[in-house]
C-alpha cells in the first residue's frame, strides 16, 4: 500500500513513479483545471482563495494546480496565473491596491508622471512590509475598499492624484477621467472632498482630451481671450484657436514624415485664409513654458489673434 501524502489538511495515496518522485494519483481533468483557468480569468489572473473557493474550485484543486504549476502561490490566501500583471501581482504579495498615478494610467487616464514608480494604497492602521520603491499612500479612501480589490475605484484614484500631484497635472488628470467617462460630476458632487479636491472639482471641465489643453486652458485664460480646442477649419482639427486668428498646433513623436507633410500643408492652407500659426513641439510646451509664453505674448501684442477687416 502506497505512503499517504498530507497537504492543507487532506490526505491521499501517493504513487512513486520511475524517477522516485511521488505525484498524486488522481491530476486535474480537463473539466476542473478549465473551471478553475475560468475563474482566474474573471478576476484578472490573481485571486483570493476564499474566493474561488465560492466559485466551485475545491482545495484539492488548487494544491493540484499549484504543484502542476498551472497557478503559483502569491502569498498566504493568494493565487496568481503565471503569465498575470506584474503590479497586480505586487498589490496582492503586499496587501495593497493600485491607485493615484499607476491607476489611472492603467484606466487610460492621462497622466503627467513617465516615471514607472509605482503607487499604491494601504489601508489606515496596516502594519509594514510594502515595497520600499513604491509611493505609498496611506489616507483614508473616499470610497470603501472591497477585501478582494487590487485596483483602487476612480474616484480614490482621483482623490489621491488630487494631493499627491502638482496642481496643473492633477487637473488634467481629472478633466481626462471626465473626458473618458469614467466618472461623472455628479457623482464627484455627492462625496467629501478635502480642498484639494473640492477645487478640482470646480474647475475640471469634461471637454479636454488630452492633458496639453488643460494646460494651455491654465496657463493662457490670464489673456482673457476666447480659446478654443480642437476646432475644425480648413478641413482639420486645430490643437488651439486664441481669438479668431491665432492657432497653436503642438507637435507630438507621430509628427513626422506623411504626417508632417500633411501638417504643412494644412498650415499653408491656414495662412492663405488669413490665421497666424505657431507650431510647437510637446517638450516645448511642457519643458520651455516661459519661451512659448512670450511667443504668444508678441503675437497677442501684434494683433495676430484678430482677423483682419478690409
Amino acid at each position: 500500500m502506497g505512503e499517504l501524502c498530507t497537504e492543507g489538511g487532506r490526505s491521499w495515496p501517493r504513487q512513486v513513479t520511475r524517477e522516485g518522485v511521488g505525484s498524486s494519483i488522481e491530476s486535474m481533468n480537463g473539466m476542473r483545471r478549465a473551471r478553475l483557468l475560468q475563474a482566474m480569468r474573471e478576476v484578472d489572473g490573481v485571486a483570493r482563495v476564499e474566493r474561488l473557493r465560492d466559485r466551485g474550485v475545491s482545495r484539492y484543486d488548487l494544491e493540484t494546480a499549484v504543484a502542476e504549476r498551472v497557478i503559483q502561490r502569491v502569498r498566504v490566501g493568494w493565487v496568481a496565473l503565471p503569465g498575470a500583471d506584474p503590479r497586480r501581482v505586487t498589490a496582492a504579495q503586499h496587501g495593497v491596491l493600485l491607485t493615484c498615478v499607476t491607476q489611472a494610467r492603467r484606466l487610460g487616464i492621462w497622466v503627467h508622471d513617465e516615471r514607472p514608480r509605482l503607487h499604491l494604497a494601504a489601508s489606515p492602521g496596516s502594519r509594514g512590509g510594502k515595497p520600499p520603491e513604491a509611493r505609498v499612500h496611506w489616507a483614508r479612501p473616499l470610497v470603501p475598499r472591497h477585501p478582494d480589490a487590487l485596483e483602487d475605484p476612480i474616484e480614490n484614484v482621483l482623490s489621491l492624484v488630487s494631493t499627491c500631484e502638482p496642481y496643473e497635472q492633477a487637473l488634467a488628470t481629472w478633466e481626462s477621467a471626465l473626458n473618458k467617462g469614467l466618472v461623472d460630476r455628479e457623482r464627484l458632487l455627492r462625496l467629501r472632498w478635502g480642498p484639494r479636491g473640492r477645487r478640482l472639482l470646480a474647475e475640471a471641465l469634461p471637454f479636454a482630451d488630452a492633458g496639453l489643453e488643460t494646460y494651455l486652458r491654465v496657463r493662457l485664460r490670464w489673456l482673457r481671450l476666447p480659446l478654443r480646442f480642437q476646432t475644425w477649419i480648413a478641413g482639420h482639427r486645430v490643437d488651439a484657436l486664441i481669438g479668431e486668428r491665432l492657432v497653436l498646433q503642438i507637435d507630438g513623436g507621430t509628427h513626422v514624415g506623411a504626417q508632417r507633410d500633411q501638417d504643412n500643408r494644412h498650415d499653408a492652407e491656414l495662412k492663405l485664409r488669413g490665421y497666424h500659426v505657431i507650431r510647437l513641439g510637446y517638450h516645448q510646451v511642457m519643458d520651455e513654458w516661459p519661451a512659448v509664453q512670450d511667443l504668444v505674448m508678441r503675437a497677442v501684442a501684434q494683433g495676430l489673434h484678430r482677423a483682419r477687416t478690409a
